[in-house]
């Protein structure tokens, strides 16, 4: 795989990386394995410090980190500037909270001749994250900053787009003051992955991207028996009721689906609409894509960036055409588009039967699913008709029923009146073949350390 950067609105290469030798993966091993062993016995108050000083980097260079993100992957700028932020509060609030919500855990035993048990938490070692292009500094962030403060180290491979939002990723770690080796950036082939997968040092494995790369990662750590975590796809419903803010709900569908250009795994890419007000929700969504104004992502005028290479734009083609060849009608809105860049016009698709594949697939780009729902009950029948479960969002006045009917979706997240958000406080992840495992929170931070029982008996205590 080429590591390159290509300016995804001038297609233009802007530069190359190479990859590392055999040799230069080995010393990065020896050199992260020496730094877990001084790592997992600094302090909280140490760890800390380094994490509270990137997020003061990255707010203090916050032009200079997001204009990086809009060259390499084609994020609008203000959106680049909201990621470089949101990095920043993910590794705040593990500065803040990490040492609480790492602290041992007292067991309640039913006799006091069983013992005096508590469950402690400690570090295992080297991590490797393995992390795609849509989010290049957030997705790193929300696996390192748990990761370092619960005294563990992590070897990066980052998507082969982003090179540079890799090396700058590493280069604020440094700057923050974390030890040499505490978190390396490399540039593998996919032959030096598995070898770093399989090296005994490497104590799991974080990945987030697709579902063949997930599947191919997951069964390599199998054989070697690390854990994993599995961040993939996902193909959201947002379910509007008859009793919504129709006006409201369709605003937020245009945002849910059109932001980061429609790729984002969270995307609420399944617009689901009670029969009442479908019609009016329709056409009130096809006017907000309409206003979208596609442009140089670096332009505040613009609202629908570029996608992040001309592949991108390939494959979304094909698929389309591959649904349409199905039975499915497609509307492609017909938005002025520059005669440069990987741009995509904006589609909607009707009309998916269910024998058509589309269905239960993710469109990575501004492509819209919609669908007609009977009822309430048949909204949440189609949103379960997925073989993703990441996140969901139910827009109704009715707040008690929403959080009810959300109870019944099967996705790792859902929101009420909103689309699915990202936040520093909340945590993340998804069922089916969306993966496993949870980033953030509390449950991101223990997801890679050892839950140790100690428990102190009486050596009389009978067995």
């Amino acid at each position: 795989m080429a590591y390159a950067t290509t300016n995804p609105f001038t297609e233009e290469q802007v530069k190359v990386f190479p990859s590392p030798t055999d040799a230069e993966v080995d010393a990065a091993l020896d050199k992260g394995h020496a730094a877990f062993k001084k790592w997992k016995n600094t302090s909280f108050a140490e760890r800390a410090r380094v994490l509270q000083k990137a997020a003061d980097l990255l707010r203090a260079n916050v032009d200079e980190y997001s204009k990086l993100l809009t060259l390499e992957m084609g994020k609008l700028y203000a959106e680049a500037k909201a990621e470089t932020e949101l990095s920043a509060a993910i590794f705040e609030y593990y500065a803040v909270n990490a040492e609480r919500l790492l602290a041992p855990e007292v067991l309640p035993l039913a006799s006091v001749k069983e013992g005096r048990a508590k469950i402690v938490f400690e570090a295992q070692g080297i991590l490797l994250a393995i992390e795609p292009w849509n989010f290049p500094f957030y997705q790193v962030a929300r696996i390192i900053a748990p990761q370092l403060s619960a005294g563990n180290v992590v070897i990066l491979k980052h998507a082969s787009n982003v090179p540079q939002c890799a090396a700058a990723m590493e280069k604020l770690m440094h700057d923050a003051g974390l030890l040499e080796g505490g978190f390396q950036n490399l540039y593998p082939t996919r032959d030096q992955l598995a070898k770093i997968i399989a090296d005994i040092r490497v104590r799991g494995v974080a990945l987030t991207g697709s579902e063949g790369a997930g599947a191919k990662v997951a069964s390599e750590a199998g054989l070697a028996l690390k854990k994993c975590t599995m961040e993939l796809g996902g193909s959201d419903a947002l379910i509007v009721l008859n009793d919504a803010d129709v006006e409201k709900a369709a605003k937020w569908a245009v945002f849910g689906r059109h932001w980061n250009g429609g790729q984002v795994c969270v995307n609420a890419k399944r617009m689901i609409v009670e029969d009442g007000v479908y019609d009016k929700f329709v056409d009130l969504y096809r006017k907000g894509i309409a206003a979208l104004r596609m442009g140089d992502p670096m332009d505040p005028a613009t609202t629908l960036p570029p996608l992040s290479s001309r592949g991108a734009v390939e494959g979304l083609k094909q698929q389309v055409a591959d649904a349409k060849a199905q039975g499915a009608t497609v509307e492609e809105i017909p938005l002025e588009m520059p005669n440069k860049g990987c741009f995509f016009r904006p589609v909607i698709l009707t009309d998916l039967e269910e024998s058509n594949p589309a269905r239960r697939t993710e469109f990575f780009g501004p492509v819209t699913m919609l669908f007609r729902a009977k009822d309430a009950d048949h909204a949440i029948e189609i949103a379960n008709d997925s073989p993703y479960g990441l996140g969901g969002s139910i827009f109704t006045k009715d707040e008690e029923r929403g959080a009810e009917l959300a109870r019944r979706i099967d996705t790792g997240m859902v929101y009420i009146n909103h689309p699915t958000m990202v936040k520093a406080d909340l945590p993340f992840g998804g069922v089916k073949r969306s993966g496993f495992g949870r980033e953030l929170l509390g449950l991101g931070l223990k997801e890679f350390v050892n839950a140790k029982l100690i428990d102190i008996v009486d050596i009389d205590a009978p067995f």
